[in-house]
């Protein structure tokens, strides 16, 4: 029979008794939540991550986020009705709704009612970004803005002769030569843009010594017959194909040099003569 030596160490038990567990498994957290969740089939309502796990959004306006989300269609969600259901305060409340059309939950817009009075209407929106109507929303989609019909594009006049010296009065003599032309023909009506693309033209003509009544036969001789469409463009034509070269050179002493430019009492047409009267023409007549 052995005796036992009650000297020798006894050897050291497994700590699992045997059984090769992962000292991991065995580990019990006690700490965070725990969700006992059942399946809701009635009064529910359906909120995304992105609302209620918002970074920027204070919790506050996440929590007042997730109530206008479960409210139905028509529900008032102004501050004072908001105020009177929360303990939060107006204050408070104002700022979680600024925080939610930041951040793309809420569109406010001031609307006219039928009798002329002047509401807030209130936009939820479960999914920022999404600009479609909602169920219930009034507001008509937008309709695609439709380009303004641009006018015809006005083609541009030819170049016509300018003057040397283009004084005041010289300008206004070639003026009343372009607008003495309907006169002798009514096609010839041209517009006051037309006029003042044309007027230094007709004063360089006036420059070579001509009279306005030989500038004035110049310009309406030989029309054709069919309709004008470009008046103003056949007098720019004319203008510069026809103009006459440069007088001779006169001294200072030279009496027709000294005579000004008369308007004739008669037909207002400008020409040059000594003293003030009528015209060649009217004189004629």
């Amino acid at each position: 029979m052995g005796v036992q030596n009650t000297s020798v160490r006894p050897h050291s038990q497994s700590r699992n008794d045997g059984k090769n567990h992962s000292s991991r498994s065995t580990r019990r957290r006690y700490g965070g939540v725990v969700h006992d969740n059942a399946r809701h089939t009635t009064r529910f309502t359906v909120v995304g991550n992105h609302l209620a796990q918002h970074e920027d959004l204070s919790l506050v306006a996440i929590g007042l986020g997730v109530h206008i989300q479960s409210l139905p269609t028509g529900a008032q969600v102004d501050i004072d009705t908001l105020a009177e259901r929360f303990p939060e305060g107006k204050t408070r409340i104002a700022n979680a709704l600024r925080e939610l059309e930041t951040h793309g939950y809420l569109r406010r817009t001031r609307v006219r009612t039928d009798g002329g009075r002047m509401v807030t209407r209130t936009v939820s929106c479960n999914q920022p970004g999404r600009t479609g109507g909602g169920e219930g929303d009034p507001s008509p989609r937008p309709q695609p803005r439709r380009a303004p019909d641009k006018p015809p594009r006005r083609r541009a006049l030819p170049a016509v002769p300018q003057p040397a010296y283009p004084a005041p009065d010289l300008l206004q003599t070639a003026l009343g030569v372009l607008s003495g032309l309907r006169r002798e023909d009514p096609r010839l009506l041209i517009s006051a843009t037309d006029a003042e693309h044309l007027v230094p033209g007709v004063a360089a003509w006036l420059e070579r010594d001509l009279t306005p009544e030989a500038v004035h036969r110049a310009l309406t001789a030989g029309l054709p017959q069919e309709p004008l469409h470009r008046p103003a463009a056949l007098l720019a034509h004319r203008l510069t194909a026809q103009l006459p070269p440069l007088p001779p050179f006169r001294t200072p002493n030279d009496p027709a040099a000294r005579h000004p430019l008369q308007n004739c009492d008669t037909c207002d047409r400008a020409y040059r003569a000594p003293e003030p009267g009528s015209c060649r023409d009217c004189a004629a007549g």
